[in-house]
């Protein structure tokens, strides 16, 4: 199973009149979901299922990638990291699972996935986190992360 992990792309701060859920995207934010959404397209595998926040910060920053998706409520930006990995059904799903989400929550899931001991990993402003577990008979199944990518990484 493959489990990418993308955090929303920058995104206007939160006033008292704007609702958390409201919030969209920043012109760099924009710019970064869609550099990241090109490369997500080029390597994810066309049968990716994909889970999304209902915010809008997230729901603008999936459609750079110009794929399906679902939004998921309990993606939302209060989720547990439990509730994001039960959400991709890890580690049992037998397909790739993009989750687009918030921090703290995906640095809190890929810390329970990756570094146990660490409480929470920070998953930067539009960047991809992607962990894979392969099987091996030698030495079994094995969690790794595959890579780590920022949209200021990415070509213009």
């Amino acid at each position: 199973m493959d489990l990418i992990l993308w955090r929303h792309a920058e995104a206007e701060p939160g006033t008292l009149e704007l609702a958390d859920l409201d919030r969209r995207l920043t012109l760099k934010g924009r710019k970064q979901a869609q550099k990241m959404g090109s490369w997500l397209d080029n390597n994810l595998p066309d049968s990716c299922r994909i889970l999304v926040s209902p915010s809008a910060r997230t729901r603008e920053t999936v459609v750079a990638l110009n794929r399906k998706f679902k939004i998921v409520e309990e993606l939302a930006p209060d989720a547990s990291p439990e509730q994001i990995l039960q959400a991709a059904n890890w580690p049992n799903s037998r397909e790739s699972v993009l989750i687009v989400g918030h921090q703290p929550s995906l640095g809190q899931a890929a810390s329970m996935i990756i570094t146990p001991f660490q409480p929470e990993c920070a998953v930067r402003k539009g960047n991809v986190w992607w962990i894979s577990q392969k099987q091996s008979q030698a030495e079994g199944l094995r969690t790794y992360l595959k890579a780590i990518m920022a949209p200021d990484l990415l070509p213009r």
